[in-house]
């Protein structure tokens, strides 16, 4: 059973509900933050990103950047510009992007949880990355940026959040990031207890995206459970932030690859060794896959469309059977040589959401090859969880993003 239950967050005060919330730290460099940010001290973003407000060339690792996010968070919640519930709550959180809405409930998860995986992950995690979030939500002392979890739906939990939604009046309602964005806020105890118990039904929870925030929050609880060997399990310090969405809401968008060169190949030749494995068929313009085991190349202004052989898909394997695998395994590396995929510097990956233009626009510059996909769906990641096994480098992208900003969740008293 997984264990979710409210919390007394810090959020934004009415006003500044457009003002605060900020894009996760992970998705934007530090130049690109201070842009962002500009005219705008609200920001989460002086918060995750406080780099952003230390002299160019600081270390962004130092402990000066992590006091600098303290001190900043803390500036935040004294102005009242972030103001904490009275008592635990959970939080509606609608995202609507291109006519597509998901709806998830914001709370805290349990670190045993992690631990007993009932919630289960499909990445590995980069010490350097965890070590980084360790220090920011250790000095924090608040987790700052939810993690994305999702479930298997459950209706007696949606017959709940829209029964609340319709009536009760949002507390935000805002446009950022190319998504409308609304918050709700369940306060009534019944209701917390009731959906608490419900979540208990709930047979695993799944990381969709956040991996190394969840085991950086884990381990800060951890940490402090060390710290504090006669800990009771009811402290904040056991939890962490967390919005869960039913999985049959989510939709991942196809994550497509762009490479430096053939490998020493000509394109005949290079489309000849393709041949092998793959029935290539030259298009009239952009080919966009639309079912699984099929993906669009783009070479030299050139479409093609290529679908895989049945002998080269194993369908009883949920990780072999991924086109990101299938890509991996029978072109990237034994024809074009890139079998690290993570470090190649002769390989780059682009969110589905910027669209295949922008691959054009790669090939047309740094690039030569193009590698249009069929997203991953969330089925496979499910599967691919439930095996205990690990999905392949940038096999998912969400849209939208989860913003950082409008929950936070505290890890001991004030």
């Amino acid at each position: 059973m997984a264990v979710f239950r409210g919390f007394r967050a810090y959020r934004p005060a009415g006003d500044k509900q457009a003002l605060i919330p900020a894009l996760p730290y992970d998705v934007m460099n530090g130049d690109e933050a201070k842009e962002m940010v500009k005219g705008n001290p609200y920001s989460f973003l002086h918060v995750d990103k406080a780099e952003i407000d230390l002299p160019p060339g600081t270390d962004i690792y130092s402990d000066a950047v992590y006091e600098k996010a303290r001190k900043n968070l803390l500036k935040l919640e004294n102005s009242g510009a972030l103001v904490q519930d009275s008592r635990p709550c959970f939080y509606i959180y609608k995202q609507v992007m291109n006519g597509r809405e998901q709806i998830g409930i914001a709370g805290c998860a349990s670190i045993d949880d992690y631990t007993n995986n009932i919630i289960k992950k499909h990445e590995h995690t980069l010490a350097k990355k965890e070590t980084d979030r360790i220090r920011h939500v250790d000095t924090c002392d608040a987790n700052t940026g939810p993690i994305f979890l999702t479930y298997r739906k459950n209706d007696a939990i949606n017959h709940i959040v829209s029964q609340w939604m319709r009536s009760h009046s949002a507390v935000y309602d805002f446009f950022a990031d190319g998504a409308q964005q609304t918050v709700w806020v369940i306060d009534d105890s019944e209701t917390v207890k009731e959906l608490s118990a419900l979540f208990e039904t709930v047979a695993s929870m799944y990381i969709a995206d956040g991996h190394h925030r969840c085991a950086s929050a884990v381990k800060v609880g951890q940490m402090r459970r060390k710290a504090n060997p006669d800990y009771t399990g009811d402290e904040e310090f056991n939890y962490f932030l967390a919005v869960a969405f039913p999985g049959d809401q989510l939709e991942i968008m196809d994550y497509n690859r762009v490479v430096r060169d053939l490998n020493g190949y000509s394109v005949s030749d290079f489309i000849d060794r393709l041949s092998e494995k793959f029935t290539v068929t030259e298009r009239n313009g952009r080919y966009k896959p639309v079912k699984k085991h099929t993906f669009g190349m783009l070479i030299k202004d050139q479409w093609y469309s290529l679908e895989a052989k049945s002998e080269i898909i194993n369908e009883l394997n949920p990780v072999e059977r991924l086109d990101v695998s299938i890509l991996q395994d029978n072109i990237l590396a034994p024809i074009l040589n890139i079998t690290n995929p993570k470090d190649d510097d002769r390989i780059d990956f682009i969110g589905g959401i910027r669209g295949l233009g922008e691959l054009e626009k790669r090939t047309s510059a740094d690039m030569v090859l193009a590698f249009a996909m069929y997203p991953t769906t969330i089925d496979d990641l499910m599967a691919i969880a439930d095996a205990g096994m690990i999905m392949p480098p940038k096999s998912t992208w969400f849209e939208p993003k989860l913003l950082s900003g409008l929950f936070i969740h505290p890890l001991s008293d004030k």
